[in-house]
């Protein structure tokens, strides 16, 4: 194999990645960067460009930095800065840590539309050659039972085939599966930019908002109950400006619904069989409160493929018990304090949950 770019003139190691999402295109990058022959399998049919926008925190940006897609990310994001928690007469409870965390870390949180997340991604693996995405192939037999991965020819495995993730059921056992927590989500875009962001949380919902592009608001909410966009509309029709206007101007038939899952109980390994690790929400999906899912994806990517390059084939066991050294409580701290934001910011005792907030620095 002719040299990539990457360092080497021969690929070191073979890896199937199972899911072409973030956390997959993320790790395939990593690998052919260290030398990988990789091919990614994708049960879709195209690229995954749905959704709306990611925050990427400092820490998941130096991943990105280190996987050689920085560049590619910061030219297409926009920063996060000035949003507060308001009350839902638009009184401000406090301010989002945003200022705090680009202070502490030299550089803001950014948005990024997760069209132009994936399309980054794709283009850094093109630009490296040799990885090979196989569109509508599903790591199943023609019965729909999970296949094993271990019948994959590769020296490694890596499941990055999210919240139901094939991979995970096949090797890590049953115990640890997708859990609703009763509760939907709905997330779409505004044609216009508010000037206005952060959250407003009442009595059981909450909604959001944030930059994404020139000329476009992301925004989120939950409305408890809620199954049409007619009862969204109604729910926050009384709440403060712009929220009833970025709803009145965004189109229903772009908006999704999906209820929140996340994974329960916490897996004990990110890893098996010495050639096998799961990557992203297989192995720690959480609920979208804290907007961690695409930073912790990505920074499973770059530990991974961190510690897999710097051992090699030879060291395939021990590189992977590294990175869930590394990775797996790190993210699984992420991923409860995000389910427990959820039962704070959705109580129904809003008063209470207002004083407490009103304690937090406003800035």
């Amino acid at each position: 194999m002719s040299d990539t770019g990457t360092g080497q003139g021969r690929a070191t190691g073979t890896a199937v990645v199972v899911g072409a999402g973030v956390g997959g295109l993320a790790t395939a990058v990593g690998l052919r960067r260290a030398g990988w022959e990789v091919t990614v399998l994708e049960r879709r049919t195209a690229p995954e460009r749905y959704g709306t926008a990611f925050g990427i925190h400092p820490t998941a940006q130096s991943a990105l930095d280190r996987l050689g897609l920085g560049d590619a990310l910061r030219a297409s994001a926009v920063p996060y800065r000035g949003a507060r928690i308001r009350r839902p007469d638009g009184r401000v409870l406090t301010a989002l840590p945003l200022e705090r965390i680009e202070r502490r870390a030299g550089r803001p949180e950014l948005l990024v539309s997760r069209p132009h997340l994936i399309d980054a991604l794709l283009a850094g693996l093109d630009r490296l050659g040799g990885v090979r995405i196989a569109y509508g192939e599903r790591l199943a037999d023609p019965a729909g039972a999970a296949a094993d991965p271990a019948a994959l020819a590769a020296d490694l495995v890596v499941g990055a085939d999210g919240i139901n993730s094939v991979v995970r059921g096949a090797h890590f056992g049953g115990a640890s599966r997708p859990r609703p927590i009763g509760a939907a989500a709905w997330i779409g875009t505004a044609g216009f930019e508010t000037g206005l962001y952060g959250e407003t949380w009442g009595a059981g919902r909450f909604f959001g908002m944030t930059p994404v592009e020139a000329g476009r608001t992301n925004w989120y909410a939950t409305v408890p109950g809620a199954t049409t966009a007619q009862q969204v509309r109604e729910a926050f029709a009384d709440w403060h400006d712009p929220i009833p206007r970025v709803l009145d101007e965004s189109d229903p038939a772009t908006w999704i619904r999906y209820e929140m899952r996340h994974l329960y109980p916490a897996l004990p390994t990110f890893v098996a069989d010495g050639r096998i690790a799961l990557v992203g929400d297989a192995a720690h999906a959480m609920t979208p409160h804290l907007g961690q899912g695409a930073c912790t994806a990505l920074r499973d990517a770059e530990a991974l493929t961190r510690a897999v390059a710097a051992a090699g084939p030879a060291g395939l066991p021990g590189a992977l018990r590294a990175y869930d050294t590394e990775r797996r409580r790190s993210a699984q701290r992420v991923a409860f304090g995000s389910r427990n934001l959820h039962r704070f910011m959705t109580g129904r005792r809003p008063a209470l949950r207002d004083a407490l907030v009103r304690l937090l620095p406003k800035s």
